[in-house]
């Protein structure tokens, strides 16, 4: 039987990468492209001897040309294929997340088989982020899906907003968008904002104009093992913003919480959820910048805090930068580690896949050393299961999460 798509050949390289479980084939690995195509189609991918590899989104504009989505010849794509894999990852998270389903990552890209494509849910609220041409073309078919499988679910969305304003569309030959795609609110005028609940602590979310899709999801049990800890310690939170470590840290009984952040929006939302959980007497804010902040307390010799919790943005979002952002962990670890007293904790984290596990682990051996201290694991994290690791995809493995005690 014909097959309707154009055929893209790749190079040896590309076919070992693939047949290793790899889903990406980069520009360089394309060799050529056969048939008629619109960017974003979908091409059948063959090795240089013309054995099927797969087929995926062709995009000519983007580094990653070819984003493969099924190694299966009998697939077709069409409205029931997309309906049964969003069918495939809402299961999987209402099967993982139990009680914590209405807030919860949806569709994490290449680990649900959508690239490009982060789809989050908080209650009534989806928020997605479309990065890849291939999901542009197909996101209206997403959208009603999930919204249909959620309704069979008994789970009401009203509304469905698309924040796809990250630099990566540029590179992909898209507009930044940031819109309601649907919005069945009783006030449209009202802002795009929802509250949340979290391991027993409510949080305000801002959707509309937050960070990435308003909220960090993936540290939601990681935050747990941080308030197992805090009870009775005089914390300090490292790029609080909204809070979540921070309050988390106040619930399992702090003494006290200090959070720092150098966004203002983001400590003003901050406050109004230490205010919305009744913490306020306990948690007090910072708004600064945290290596400016740690310095001043280690230049004064302070040592206010016994434990303290460094959840920094990704110093690095490329290969070529990773050896700058080792020397940033480095240094905002050491610092963190010679302001903790013995026997004090620390809590530390890497949320790029750049900086991998193991470069990590060299990272805090390093600062340790540079801090005249020795550490003893607690234990070591990654992301809540709602971000699942494709073993075979070394880019879903992303957020490294590490507690220790300095001995």
């Amino acid at each position: 039987m014909e097959r309707p798509f154009a055929r893209a050949t790749v190079s040896e390289k590309a076919e070992k990468s693939l047949k290793s479980g790899q889903v990406r084939v980069y520009s360089e690995e394309v060799l050529s492209v056969a048939g008629d195509y619109r960017q974003g189609d979908i091409v059948d991918v063959y090795s240089k001897k013309g054995k099927y590899l797969g087929s995926g989104f062709l995009n000519d504009a983007s580094k990653l040309r070819i984003r493969l989505l099924s190694r299966n010849p009998n697939d077709r794509f069409d409205d029931a294929f997309w309906r049964r894999r969003l069918q495939y990852a809402v299961d999987y998270r209402k099967s993982v997340m139990g009680g914590d389903f209405s807030a919860c990552r949806l569709i994490f890209g290449d680990a649900d088989g959508f690239p490009g494509l982060t789809v989050d849910r908080f209650r009534d609220v989806l928020v997605a982020e479309v990065l890849s041409l291939g999901c542009e073309r197909i996101k209206e078919t997403i959208f009603n899906g999930l919204r249909e499988i959620l309704a069979g679910m008994g789970e009401t969305i009203s509304v469905i907003y698309e924040r796809s304003d990250g630099a990566i569309r540029e590179l992909e030959g898209m507009p930044a968008v940031s819109r309601a795609f649907l919005d069945l609110r009783k006030d449209p005028s009202a802002p795009y904002e929802v509250t949340v609940v979290e391991n027993g602590l409510s949080f305000r979310v801002n959707y509309g104009e937050g960070q990435k899709t308003g909220f960090f999801l993936d540290q939601k049990y990681n935050r747990q093992a941080v308030a197992k800890i805090a009870g009775g310690r005089r914390v300090l939170d490292c790029c609080t913003h909204t809070g979540a470590f921070a309050l988390n840290a106040a619930k399992g009984g702090a003494e006290s919480v200090v959070a720092v952040d150098i966004s203002e929006s983001a400590i003003e939302l901050a406050r109004e959820n230490a205010k919305l959980n009744g913490l306020t007497d306990k948690v007090s804010f910072v708004c600064c910048d945290v290596f400016d902040y740690l310095a001043e307390l280690e230049k004064n010799k302070r040592r206010d805090y016994d434990l303290i919790i460094l959840d920094p943005p990704a110093f690095t979002k490329s290969r070529a930068t990773v050896s700058a952002a080792y020397r940033g962990y480095r240094e905002i670890n050491a610092r963190a580690m010679r302001l903790l007293p013995r026997g004090g904790y620390l809590a530390t984290c890497s949320c790029s896949h750049f900086m991998t596990a193991s470069l990590f682990r060299n990272v805090l051996h390093d600062a340790a050393s540079d801090a005249c201290v020795s550490l003893r694991q607690i234990e070591e994290r990654r992301q809540a299961p709602d971000h699942p690791i494709l073993w075979n995809v070394p880019e879903t493995e992303y957020l490294k999460f590490c507690l220790f005690q300095v001995v």
